[in-house]
């Protein structure tokens, strides 16, 4: 349909007004194309510096291939000694998926208090959720090897500290996805539970909770195949895992035994994410996936 026959045909005066008076949104403004500008030309500055700071070069990039192919010969085939080793191993990859589980569902338990206090709709005091929020950004701003060396000072070697190590780490990106999801929750249901005369607690338990308990749960699934492989580079702080033999087999260039145990790594994560997706598909739903 043209615009003549709609009724609406705007003539040459017309046009060339609505042109003027909108000139920055249809030709952009001078400010934002500086803007544009500047910001792509510092982003290619850092790159540039970044490649140079790192002695990136072609060279050294093709050598490194090169090498690599060398350690993947003599990874092959694996081979973990003896079966002893090998019921050790699977005993510490189990140990593993332990210290990711425990840690991530620990983590998210304790999280969620702090996720209701940080998202804005539910506590609207500025300063109550300035502390939470920032909070939150202090413990998720550590890495989870940073954590796991610190527990392992406080309550020695083992799995133990491994676990607190993953608690710690996840708390803080937990309350924050937990945060951003009640804030993103449709305000309908919980003016519902209101008008009927509805507590705040009211509000939340049958207004926010049912929206956002399937996202909750689809994040705590997808963080626990994420700190099986994390479980995995702590243990190599002695923070208890696979990890442990992993590192030891590196030290001592057991290259057939580093080569067994990342295929026990490769098959547990797919195992665990085979088993989240059926998980999630049956929390949320094929469609909302």
């Amino acid at each position: 349909m043209t615009a003549a026959s709609s009724g609406i045909a705007l003539s040459a005066a017309e046009r060339a007004g609505i042109v003027s008076r909108h000139q920055g949104a249809i030709r952009g403004s001078l400010q934002t194309k500086l803007a544009t500008i500047g910001t792509v030309a510092v982003l290619l500055g850092l790159f540039l510096y970044g490649l140079s700071t790192l002695e990136t070069t072609l060279w050294r990039f093709l050598a490194g291939f090169g090498n690599l192919g060398t350690f993947v010969a003599l990874m092959l085939p694996p081979d973990p000694g003896s079966w002893a080793r090998t019921l050790l191993f699977v005993q510490s990859l189990f140990e593993t998926v332990a210290i990711a589980f425990l840690g991530t569902v620990l983590a998210a338990t304790l999280a969620l208090p702090f996720g209701f206090i940080a998202a804005r709709n539910v506590v609207a005091n500025r300063i109550v959720h300035f502390l939470a929020r920032r909070s939150l950004d202090t413990v998720r701003g550590v890495d989870a090897l940073i954590w796991a060396l610190i527990w392992v000072n406080v309550v020695g070697l083992g799995p133990f500290a491994g676990m607190l190590a993953i608690m710690t780490s996840d708390f803080g990106s937990f309350g924050k996805l937990y945060s951003e999801a009640i804030e993103a929750a449709d305000r309908k249901a919980v003016e519902g539970v209101a008008s009927v005369g509805g507590s705040k607690a009211h509000e939340i338990r049958f207004g926010l909770l049912p929206q956002v308990l399937p996202v909750m749960a689809s994040q705590v699934l997808y963080f626990i195949e994420s700190n099986t492989r994390s479980s995995t580079i702590i243990g190599i702080v002695g923070a208890g895992g696979i990890g442990v033999h992993l590192a030891e087999a590196i030290r001592t260039l057991e290259w057939q035994q580093v080569s067994f145990l990342i295929l026990l790594i490769l098959v547990a994560v797919s195992a665990i994410d085979f088993l989240s997706n059926k998980l999630r598909f049956a929390i949320i739903g094929k469609r909302a996936i």
